[in-house]
């Protein structure tokens, strides 16, 4: 990697006013970020290399719960929004921001899709322009992976020829409340000037702008963000297990603890963990830690535990409540309430959800499932769909995994229910 530069690059449009932007992604990260930047004006390019995606874009049909296919169809008709699969259609852009995947495989972190897209974005890189990435990863992947290969690409030197950033999402499927433009964006650069261009960016599409002094910090604030939650949920969930044991109801042990005004964030219990940040963030953050310092990071690898065994916890207290009612689980006829790994989102990656109906299926149980939100091409092998919770009737037992607020639950009133949530009265049902 050449040594980077404070220098300011110049610019082929102004940092503060429309430009042409190209979102590389475009999911639940990368979509509401490109309809806001066509919002303010800017003409972008969201690229995306399934092309079926791409059609149903172009088509005006949004797969993003937080983005309606109206608003979509409005970004459309300003002609100033192209979804397209081809890098090529990219050309001669001001502003990038990638907004790929960065999954985990084998258990290690996945960059492969950051790469790529560095890749083919630096053969279209220029003088003056700026590259931003969003994609959550390892303290340093922004200097040490992204860089080098937009310079080896390129031929031009970062920093001197052009900015480079990272600013890390924040995006929280379902959330009214904060979205992409309410929510605090943290924006880091390389080098001052590289701030300075990252943040004119980002000041055009959210409220607010946070700086942070470097990229590594940048990136470890947001592994620290999800850190903290997958932590706090694994210490609710062990303490549900012991609670249990010991003849407490940890539901009301936490209601009454967060009645403490300061020192204490309430957290509840639940199956597990899921989405597209707790099961992979806090890997990264403790990947990172071995790999430079030799040392594990102890919490996480303690949460990881804890959260990962949530789905098995919850299909032994199944299989223990079926017994109660002299049934085994083979053969049993199971519903599960909710697939999605929150409420009323539609996202089901990485759900606890799945690996519950995967574990039952398993058993030899007949698994049912309600959940107006989750698609059919995100629906699990071999369980049935069903339209709502009324077809617990016909079930040997209820399992409430996600609360969906447009899920009735009163007729799950009377039948054998474990509820994973809390949210069902505890004469009703059995809690985790």
């Amino acid at each position: 990697m050449s040594t980077i530069s404070s220098s300011c690059p110049p610019s082929p449009s102004s940092p503060s006013g429309p430009s042409r932007t190209v979102v590389v992604g475009q999911g639940y990260v990368g979509l509401p970020l490109a309809l806001r930047a066509v919002d303010v004006g800017h003409d972008v390019v969201g690229v995306d290399l399934d092309q079926r995606r791409v059609a149903a874009l172009a088509a005006g049909t949004s797969f993003v719960g937080d983005v309606s296919d109206a608003r979509l169809r409005r970004a459309l008709d300003t002609g100033r929004y192209r979804p397209t699969a081809d890098y090529a259609d990219a050309r001669e852009f001001d502003v990038a921001v990638i907004t790929v995947p960065t999954p985990l495989r084998d258990s290690l972190p996945d960059l492969r899709y950051v790469e790529s897209a560095a890749r083919s974005l630096a053969r279209l890189l220029r003088r003056g322009a700026t590259v931003i990435l969003e994609s959550t990863t390892s303290p340093g992947t922004t200097a040490e992976v992204l860089v080098p290969l937009l310079e080896a690409g390129s031929g031009l030197r970062a920093g001197v020829d052009f900015s480079v950033g990272y600013s890390p999402e924040r995006i929280d499927p379902g959330n009214a409340d904060w979205t992409f433009e309410t929510t605090p964006k943290l924006v880091s650069g390389i080098d001052a000037a590289s701030l300075r261009r990252v943040s004119s960016f980002y000041e055009q599409l959210v409220e607010q702008v946070v700086p942070v002094s470097g990229t590594r910090e940048a990136e470890l604030a947001k592994l620290l963000e999800n850190t903290f939650r997958h932590v706090n949920i694994a210490l609710v969930n062990e303490l549900a297990v012991a609670a249990r044991e010991l003849g407490i109801d940890a539901h009301e042990a936490i209601d009454a603890a967060s009645t403490k005004p300061f020192g204490f964030m309430k957290f509840t219990p639940g199956p597990g963990v899921g989405g597209h940040c707790l099961p992979v963030d806090p890997t990264y953050l403790s990947w990172e830690v071995r790999r430079k310092t030799g040392r594990p990071f102890r919490f996480v690898e303690l949460a990881n535990e804890i959260n990962e065994g949530m789905p098995a916890q919850v299909v032994e207290r199944a299989e223990a409540l079926l017994n109660d009612f002299s049934r085994a689980v083979r053969g049993a006829k199971i519903l599960l309430v909710g697939l999605a790994y929150k409420p009323d989102s539609a996202d089901a990656r990485e759900s606890p959800a799945l690996r519950v109906a995967e574990l039952l299926r398993t058993k030899g149980a007949h698994v049912l499932a309600v959940d107006p939100y989750v698609d059919d091409r995100d629906w699990p092998v071999g369980v049935e769909r069903v339209d709502s919770a009324r077809a617990a009737a016909e079930c040997d037992l209820a399992v409430v995994l996600t609360p969906h607020s447009t899920v009735d639950l009163a007729p799950l009133a009377g039948l054998p229910v474990l509820d994973t949530r809390g949210v069902m009265p505890a004469q009703q049902a059995v809690r985790l």
